[in-house]
Formats: structure tokens, sequence, C-alpha cells
């Protein structure tokens, strides 16, 4: 996932790490070579270690020296000193021109984005009560902070005006693609309302803002609050030893010494069901699973969720949208309501059928063993497990010897990048990050030339959320001089006892999914940072990173990192077949699941205003499960991925009615992985990718860029023949 950051300004300005001091100004050139000097009134106090640009390489943020009480101060200056700039842009007397508008405009922020980037990071991936209380402090600051941007009616001008008459300035592609994408943000965020409208627009924004960070906080409160405490060792047969040994582990850090804790995934199937044979705990893991947000507690996430519904539609009818998804999906690949409800229902009949007939193989394998009892959801990872090993005689335990983590990094993902991309990675011990688990890699081009870092945060804590995200600490811009810091966030569970890191095949994908957003923001080749590596929309956003996926299984690059860390011995073809014959196993239930919450979220989105006061009032998880009726996916053993009160994406994330994202840009992976099957894996195949799609950023329509890497429209056929549903 590339992740929207929960705590982060809505700016999505590019960091500024090489810009000078603030405490001297700042300029951006006009047309006529005259600068518009940006002088600052508020000054952030020396002592901050965000006062001045970061000396580190790349201008990265000096995590030895910043403290959780650093970040409000210098965001709160940083805004600040962003609205003078702003008003010196928007106050000038000479006419606007695109570079003492819009170049200007990208300049501006430098304090803020230093500061912010890294907070929002931090925020995410290491919270403490420090940094939940600043967040929930500038939370609303940061939307009134962004309403007084993008409802300037002088700034808006300013830009109208150079939209008016666009096709006079003569400006380059990429230029023309910045000036259409400010006014369309503009007239989006309200720009042409009336002023009382633009007051209510701005209350709805802080409120949004200041629930979508509590709703994010109550998450990972409630994924701690719900762990699973087991008494005895007995219970968890199945686990094996390093399992177990981490459960302990869990127990006594939270002083259950002697006792065992499974913590939740963030997702509602648990991993821990694939195994624990204890049938009475895999129900009790499933029931706490689903239950999350939904418990009468402080965490308790349901009057969060209708309140953001209702608000997100309030919005959308200022802005004149019948609906919020028709708001969210007008600036998409998708375009609007009925391309994303074709796309999605289509594939509801194809995928409830794989379901029935995987549902009855393993009701037969439960029968064959006297089970005596009726498939139900806290069985079927179990179930699916040992059919899978019984059809393809694969054990998730016999593979993971050969996925051990630095040679699924070093070998794997860093290998197929260098084959496509001539990239090359040189670990660096010399840079201090947020947590002392990341790693940060220095990137090579081909000629040897350096072009970002990478920094990879591999194990899971309990500061962190849950899932999978890249982000951009410093985004890529040839205007501002900066080359990018890209980290990588994954929860992969840190083994008790310093054993070495062996992953399961979901997780490899894991870490060549988010690398395919790193090799997106690592990549990227633009000018503006608007425009930058990954600011594109959510639905091609994932086609880099779905597709990099593809070669966790490409025989040559599995071939190079699926090694047995104790013997060196190769993956044994006969496993590698195994592998590649068991893709596309249990895709029925996979899609199942993942139509449930992709629905499910359109279906909030879509609602009026009248339909949302009409359930306000009603039992939320009633609601839920009479929308998901209404489209025939309220199917017990297979609940959605996520439920709508642990549904980060869709609530905290910046995927609310986007999260459909995920199978649209598929469409495209699968597409794309054609077209490579045809014109091999090689280097001047990656490069094609490479200068077509990577380096792009948003600096042509995302249709459009794929077109010009494939040469043709792409089609949904190869994706339903992947997932086995045709």
């Amino acid at each position: 996932m590339k992740k929207f950051l929960i705590f982060a300004s809505l700016i999505l300005l590019s960091m500024n790490g090489c810009a000078g001091s603030q405490t001297s100004p700042s300029s951006a050139t006009n047309d006529a070579g005259a600068s518009l000097e940006f002088r600052h009134t508020t000054m952030l106090d020396s002592s901050n270690p965000f006062a001045k640009p970061s000396a580190l390489p790349y201008g990265i943020a000096d995590f030895a020296h910043i403290k959780s009480e650093d970040y409000k101060p210098a965001i709160e200056a940083g805004m600040a000193q962003q609205l003078e700039e702003i008003a010196q842009i928007a106050d000038q007397t000479a006419e606007p021109t695109f570079e003492n508008t819009l170049v200007a405009f990208e300049k501006t922020g430098e304090l803020l984005k230093r500061a912010d980037n890294p907070f929002s990071n931090a925020a995410a991936s290491d919270l403490n009560d420090v940094l939940k209380a600043t967040a929930n402090e500038l939370a609303p600051k940061m939307a009134a902070h962004n309403d007084a941007i993008y409802l300037n009616e002088k700034l808006f001008k300013r830009i109208e005006t150079l939209y008016n008459k666009r096709d006079t300035l003569n400006l380059d592609a990429e230029s023309m693609r910045l000036l259409e994408v400010y006014y369309r943000k503009f007239v989006r965020a309200g720009a042409k309302l009336t002023p009382e409208q633009k007051k209510e627009i701005s209350a709805i924004n802080a409120e949004l803002a200041s629930l979508e960070t509590r709703f994010g906080q109550n998450i990972l409160d409630e994924v701690n609050d719900s762990a699973v405490l087991v008494d005895t060792v007995e219970e968890l047969d199945g686990f094996s030893q390093s399992e177990i040994d981490k459960a302990a582990a869990d127990a006594k850090a939270r002083g259950q010494e002697g006792k065992y804790l499974i913590v939740l995934d963030n997702t509602s199937i648990q991993s821990s069901l694939k195994t624990l044979k204890n049938r009475a705990l895999r129900e009790r893991i499933h029931k706490v699973s689903l239950s999350r947000g939904m418990r009468g507690n402080a965490f308790d996430n349901r009057a969060n969720a209708i309140r953001l519904i209702e608000l997100r539609a309030k919005r959308a009818k200022l802005l004149g949208y019948d609906s919020y998804a028709a708001y969210a999906l007008e600036d998409q690949m998708a375009a609007n309501v009925k391309n994303v409800n074709d796309m999605l229902y289509a594939l509801v009949a194809p995928a409830k059928a794989s379901l029935e007939r995987e549902a009855a193989e393993l009701q037969a394998l439960i029968d064959a063993q006297n089970g005596g009892f009726k498939l139900e959801a806290w069985d079927w990872m179990f179930y699916a497990e040992q059919l899978r090993k019984q059809k393809y005689a694969l054990d998730d335990n016999a593979l993971k010897p050969y996925f051990e983590l630095d040679n699924v990094i070093q070998n794997g993902v860093f290998y197929a990048a260098n084959i496509l991309y001539g990239v090359t990675f040189k670990e660096r011990h010399d840079i201090a990050t947020l947590n002392s688990d990341a790693r940060v890699f220095e990137v090579f081009d081909a000629d040897g030339k350096a072009i970002g870092l990478f920094i990879g945060d591999y194990f899971a804590r309990d500061s962190k959320l849950g899932g999978a995200w890249m982000t951009e600490q410093i985004t890529q811009s040839k205007l501002l001089g900066q080359l990018p810091v890209i980290e990588n966030q994954i929860n992969i569970a840190k083994p008790a006892n310093g054993e070495k890191v062996l992953l399961t095949y979901e997780e490899v994908r894991t870490i060549f999914h988010e690398f395919g957003h790193a090799l997106h923001g690592l990549l990227s080749d633009v000018n503006y940072p608007r425009l930058s590596g990954t600011n594109v929309s959510n639905d091609f956003v994932e086609f880099p990173s779905q597709f990099n996926e593809t070669w966790a299984a490409h025989p040559k690059v599995l071939a190079n990192y699926a090694v047995h860390y104790e013997t060196g011995e190769k993956l044994p073809q006969e496993l590698l077949d195994k592998v590649i014959a068991a893709a596309k196993f249990n895709q029925g239930y996979m899609t199942v699941e993942y139509l449930a919450a992709t629905i499910l979220d359109q279906l909030w989105h879509q609602m009026t205003l009248e339909e949302i006061e009409a359930i306000k009032d009603k039992d939320f998880a009633t609601v839920e499960t009479e929308l998901l009726e209404k489209v025939g996916l309220n199917i017990p053993m297979t609940p959605p991925r996520y439920r709508s009160t642990y549904f980060m994406h869709i609530f905290a994330n910046g995927y609310n009615a986007k999260y459909y994202a995920y199978i649209w840009s598929e469409v495209l992976d699968a597409d794309a992985e054609q077209w490579f099957k045809t014109n091999g894996m090689s280097r001047e195949t990656g490069m094609q990718f490479r200068n077509k799609v990577l380096s792009r950023g948003n600096t042509a329509e995302s249709m459009s860029l794929y077109r010009d890497f494939t040469g043709r429209e792409p089609s949904i056929e190869p994706l339903l023949i992947r997932r086995g549903l045709k």
C-alpha cells in the first residue's frame, strides 16, 4: 500500500531538504528573471532540530537528535511560514505567470514538509503518548491550514487566470500538467464556493481530520487490547517452536509470564488459524478479530465511522455531487461510480462460484476425517492449508527456510531491480533511523550515480500500525534539487531469541509489493514535486507495486534468493513448481473477501445524505450486514477482509471510496505481466517500464502512460485467468 499518511499535512507537497536556512529569505524566480522573496515573521527556535535543513545525506531527518516533543512547534511554525509565503504569492501586484504563481507555490512550505513528513512516519510506525496527543491536536489545525490555502480567493484567481489562457502560455507538457492538476485541486477543494459555503466546508474538514486521526489510533489501540491470552502451551498445538516462543515473550512483555499471547493481524482472518489445531481457540480468535471496534470500549469506532460517512457526503453535496463516491472517483482512472460498480459486480458471480467449489472440498475433507461438524469461518484457513498440502504437497514450514529475510531483500527484490532497471544498493550504517531495526540503503543507477535512499523497517511492534506501506520522507524533484528518500514499513513477527527471520511466501510477496511502491518513488524523474513519484491516482498507484510481485515467483529471481538459510541449497525445482501450481489455490475465497470489503466501501460512500440519515440510529453491525446482503456478499464463512470498524484504508488512510484500486490496478498488473512474458525479463524491457511508467509520476494521465508502455489497451482476461475465475 502507498501510505496516504493519516497524520500528514493534507497539502501533500514535497519536502525540501536541500534549501537554505529558514532564518533567511528563500526565493522563487519569476518569468522575467526577478525573484519573489519569501520573508518570514514567524521563526522556530534555533534549538529545535527542524529549525535548519538536516545536514545528513539527502536531507534525511536526523532522528538521533529528534524528540517527540520537537514535532509540534516545528509543524506549527511551518504552517505559519507557509501561509506567509502563500500570501506573498497571492498578494503580488505583478500579473500572474507560471513562474511567479505555480513554481513559487511548489517552493513553499520547506519547514512544514521538513517536520511533517518524519512526524507522519513516526506517528504511524512508532506511536507513543506524546505523538498521539500531538496528532490529535494538529489534525484540525492541518485541515484549517489546508483550507487557508485552497480556499484562498486571490490565489485561486491567479491560477484560474493561467488556466483560462493555458493554450497561449507555451508551456511544456509537464508544466501544462502541473497547471491542470493545480486548477482541478483548487476547484475540488471548494475554491468556487460562496464565502458561507467555504466556512461550512472548512468546519467539515476540521472535524473529518480529527475523526480520521482518532479512528486510526483506535485501530492500533484495539489490536493491542484484543490480543488473545492463552493459558497453556498445549492449546498452541500446531504452532512452531518459534511461534510458541514469541507468544510467550509477548505475554511476558505484558506482565503475563507463563502464559501465551496471540497478537492479532490487521485483517479479519488471522494467520494463526492456519495451523492451530484447537478448534475452540480458533473460534475464539476469529470472533475477537471480528468484534474489533464494536466492543463498547474506549476504542469503539462505530460512531466514528457513521459520522465520517455523513461528513464526507455533506462535503460532496456542497461541491455539487450526489454522493461522496461520485466526488472521490471523478479524478481517478475509473472516473465514475458506474465504471467501478460494473467491474466489481462482474466479478461477484464467478468468485462466489469458485468459493462454493472450494467450500465443498473443505467440507469433504472434514467429513473424511470424521470431524462431525459444518465448516465455519474459523475452520477455513486450517483445512485450506491441509488441502493445499494434499493437492500440492506444499507446506509453508518446509518453504520458510528458503525465504530468509536478508536473502529475500538482497538477492530477491534488489536483484530483480538490478536486472530490470540497472540499480544497485549499498547498505549504510552511518545514518540513524526512527527505529533501530530499520535498515538504510543508498541506491545507485547503472552509471554509478546516486539516486536516493531506501529504508526498510520490516518488524512488527505494539507502537506500529498493522499492514504494510510505503512512505516518502523526501520526494524527488529536479526543481528543488531533491533526491528521494523512500521507506517501506512491513509487519513481520520478530523472532524471540535472535533467530533467523524466516518468511512465509505471502510475506515474501508483501515485501516485493511494497518495494514496487518504493521503486515508483526512487526512479521518479520529474521536475515538480506535486507530480513526482507516487503522487498519482489510487487506482494507478497500486499498479507498479502489484506488478512488482510478479518477480517474486519468476524462476530466475526465485532461484537467486530462495536458498536454504542453513545448507545453502537452492529451493528444489519440485518445490518451485508446487509454489507456481498453488498460485490459484483458494482464490475464490481470497477474491470474495476482497470484494466484500471493497463493495462495502462503495456502498457506504455511494449513500446519499438522506440514506445516511435513515441508518444513523440503527445498530451498526446490522446495517453492515444488510449492505452486504443486498449484493449477495453476506457470507459469514467469508467475512470482508476488513469490517468497517477496523477498515483503516477507507476511514483513516485516503482510500475512502477507492479500495477498489487494488483490483483495478491488478487488471493492469496482470496485463503487463503478459506483456513481459511476451517480451522477456531483461534490462531492455525493464527500462521501457521504468522510462514510460516508473519515472513519469503524474506527468500525464495514467491510462495514457499505460498505453504508451504496452502499446495497447489493458484486458481483464489475464486477471480472470490468474485468479482461476475463468
